[in-house]
Parts: C-alpha cells; sequence; structure tokens
C-alpha cells in the first residue's frame, strides 16, 4: 500500500476479521470503529519526509482519541488545540507544552495566562485577543513562540462552511482592512515572532492555499523591513484535502511543499522555521466504521432501504450537509467478505429519529440482506469528534489496527454511561 492510498477494500475485510477475532468486541456488537494506525504512522511519515524541517502539530479536532494522539507525538508530532479543553488533551497525550499549539477565536483571559505560563505555543486571533496578551506579557519574553493570525482574504473553497480565508471571515486580522494595525502590532510587541495563517479544511484547492502562503510571506517580510527585526516563524495551517471518493485526487504531500518551493522559495530558507496544522489529510483515510444492517425492505421505488446502526450521531456533515460530504460504503457479510454480486439502488438510513437522517440514496450496493454490515470508508477524522447526543446513541468501541495488532483505543459506552452523563 502505498503511503498515499487509502485503504482498499480487501484491506477494510482484513480490517473487519482482526476486529472479531481479537476478543475485543462484545459478542452482540451491532457497530464499531477501526483506525488504523499503521496507516496514520505511514501518512505521518509522509508529511516529515516532504517538510523535513517543519514542526508539525496534528489537529486534535479531527480525532481527540487520546490513544490515537499519544502515536502522533511518538511519531514526532506536536498537536494543534482548538479549545482549552483540548490543550487538556495534548497533555494526556504526552505532549510536550512547546510542541503544542493554541487556536481559538474565543480565548479567555484565564486561557491566555495559562498557556502563556506553561509555555504553549499561542497564536493570537484577533486584536481584541492581542490587547489581552499585551496586558498579561507587558515586557516579558516567553521562550514558546506567539503568532497573530492573518485572515489573508483569498476567498472561500468548493465549501464555504470549512472555508475560512474569505472576507468577513470570523477568524484573523485582516490583511487589508487591519494591515496597518498588523505592523503596529509586530513593531510594539518584541515577542510577536510568528505569523500564522489557515484558509479551510476540504474544498480548498492546491491554488487557494498556495495563494495564501504567498500573501502572508509578502506581509512578513514587510514586518520585518518595518521593524528592523526578524520574524522566523510562519504557520501555514492545514487544509490539505483528502480523498473520500474514487476519482478523487488531492495532492499529495510532496506536490504541496513543491508547489510552496516555486512560489514562496523564501520560506524554506534556513532562518525560518515552518509550522503546520494538518488534520484531515492525516486522519480521514486511516479510518473506516462498521455496522451490522439490522432491517432490509423494499421502497416501492425499485430502491431498497436499509437500516444500520451508524447515523448522524457519527456522520453529521454527511446527513446534514449531503450535497458537500460524502463516503463510500461497502458491503461485506459476516465473515468479512466483500460481497460484489446483485448490485442495485440502496438508501441508507441511520438509526435516529428523524427522517432526514439518510446516510445515502441510490448508493449501488449488493442485494442487501439481515446481519450483512456495512463499511463505511474514510472515517478517520471529523466524525468521531462530531459525534451527536441525539436519542442518546451511545458511543461504539474504537479499535486501533496496526499491521494485524488490534488494540481498544476507546471501549465501548453502556446505557448506564449515558445515565450518568445527564445525571
Amino acid at each position: 500500500m502505498s503511503q498515499s492510498s487509502r485503504i482498499s477494500p480487501l484491506g477494510v475485510g482484513d480490517i473487519y476479521r482482526a476486529a472479531f477475532q481479537s476478543g475485543l468486541l462484545a459478542e452482540n456488537a451491532k457497530s464499531f470503529l477501526v483506525h488504523d494506525l499503521s496507516w496514520m504512522k505511514s501518512r505521518i511519515n509522509e508529511f516529515q519526509d516532504a517538510f523535513p524541517k517543519a514542526k508539525h502539530a496534528l489537529a486534535i479536532k479531527a480525532n481527540p482519541l487520546v490513544k490515537v494522539l499519544r502515536v502522533a507525538v511518538e511519531c514526532g508530532f506536536g498537536l494543534e488545540a482548538a479549545s482549552i479543553e483540548e490543550v487538556a488533551l495534548a497533555t494526556a497525550a504526552g505532549c510536550p507544552a512547546n510542541r503544542i499549539v493554541f487556536d481559538s477565536p474565543a480565548k479567555t483571559h484565564q486561557e491566555i495566562e495559562e498557556t502563556l505560563r506553561r509555555g504553549v505555543v499561542l497564536n493570537i486571533d484577533n486584536l481584541t485577543e492581542l490587547a489581552r496578551v499585551e496586558s498579561i506579557l507587558g515586557t516579558s519574553h516567553p521562550a514558546a513562540p506567539i503568532g497573530l493570525r492573518i485572515n489573508t482574504e483569498v476567498g472561500a473553497g468548493r465549501i464555504s462552511q470549512t472555508s475560512v480565508a474569505g472576507t468577513g471571515s470570523k477568524f484573523g486580522v485582516s490583511i487589508s482592512r487591519e494591515r496597518h494595525e498588523i505592523v503596529a502590532a509586530f513593531s510594539r510587541n518584541p515577542w510577536l515572532n510568528a505569523i500564522h495563517t489557515h484558509v479551510g479544511s476540504q474544498g480548498c484547492g492546491l491554488h487557494l492555499l498556495v495563494d495564501a502562503i504567498a500573501k502572508v510571506e509578502q506581509l512578513r517580510l514587510e514586518v520585518q523591513a518595518a521593524t528592523r527585526r526578524a520574524i522566523p516563524n510562519v504557520n501555514i495551517g492545514g487544509g490539505l484535502p483528502a480523498a473520500y471518493l474514487q476519482g478523487d485526487t488531492p495532492p499529495t504531500p510532496r506536490e504541496y511543499a513543491d508547489a510552496l518551493r516555486s512560489r514562496v522559495p523564501s520560506l524554506f530558507r534556513p532562518d525560518v522555521t515552518l509550522f503546520t496544522e494538518f488534520g484531515r489529510a492525516i486522519q480521514a483515510n486511516s479510518g473506516a466504521a462498521f455496522s451490522r444492517i439490522e432491517s432490509v425492505r423494499p421502497l416501492g421505488n425499485g430502491e431498497q432501504l436499509v437500516v444500520i446502526h451508524l447515523g448522524a450521531d457519527l456522520l453529521l456533515r454527511p446527513v446534514y450537509r449531503s450535497d458537500d460530504w460524502k463516503h463510500e460504503f461497502l458491503c461485506l457479510d459476516p465473515s468479512g467478505d466483500v460481497i460484489v454480486d446483485d448490485v442495485e439502488p440502496t438508501t441508507i438510513a441511520g438509526p435516529l429519529c428523524f427522517a432526514g437522517d439518510i446516510l445515502g440514496r441510490g448508493v449501488p450496493l449488493p442485494r442487501p440482506r439481515e446481519g450483512d454490515w456495512i463499511a463505511i470508508c474514510d472515517t478517520g477524522a471529523y466524525t468521531l469528534s462530531m459525534w451527536s447526543r441525539h436519542c442518546n446513541r451511545a458511543i461504539p468501541a474504537v479499535l486501533g489496527y496496526d499491521e494485524g495488532s488490534v488494540t481498544m483505543l476507546r471501549n465501548a459506552e453502556t446505557p448506564q454511561d449515558i445515565v450518568r452523563m445527564w445525571s
């Protein structure tokens, strides 16, 4: 398997069999999730090879499982936190403070004080937050980099809800309207020694990513000229898309790095330290979700309806924004063999009590039978981390798969766990 490929149908079947053979699943398990840790490690390696001198931080929000985060830290990655709670997750995963990057558009005074005291890398989101940091630091100079997030205003990608570099974005300081304030901030604060940008996640093409970083690099050089001091740290965020369907050909990490070297060669000078915050591009294709088919019935239009045990609780975006977010599905028999015969259009419905809990309509699948299993591909990012409590379904077991070895990453919840949560 090449590092940039998705897990093959045969590989999905192997993972399913290994999960049941491990003895870690309950006999009556009706659904479970698997994270292929060997695939994730190879993907991390691919980014390290493409950006060999960068300080990489895996985005926690993509997949917050502590045991998954710990693997990334052991591979040399830091962790990017979008909340103070994610800072705690990073700490629990064994990440040193100086490899934790704290990004959030709503940092409190107390959260800023705590992370500065601990030596966490901080990216200031806006001018109001900048004033808070100034009041806390005064003339002191923390060891960890402190950056200012810039909205480069290069425009939105294909998916507006996950694009953050359009005019009027809630993130960052405007590169056009507030350019004077940006330069002034670096001029009066010698501890401000990093610049940060991010354009979005999925739906943002390579040209958008490169355009944004080219604009922020031009700004950095302008700031250095105005302040007569080095701004050595540049955080280029994440945003590299992942493949979800056959035919998807997102840029590889190497192609992204080569495009940046061609367009913005000054970023790769020895006096510049690059930071990255990739999440989806590392995690998405390393995960698969499995559910038993609980019932099958005809819809009367030549299409079958199958009801499974995973729906909008796990796949919020594919259910609520189905035009933008799609997954591929496989049908497995109980032994784990992928079924390929008698393909017909199928509606896949989740278990939640609302009519819109539909994962796919007209999905070409083999004639489904009760007791067969549906595998949902590429669920390693922004699925479990977005779990919905609507109807209070329990989170299923999450297993780790590492070259045939299976471990428990998170035990399945029980009804008693749900009662405790709401009590």
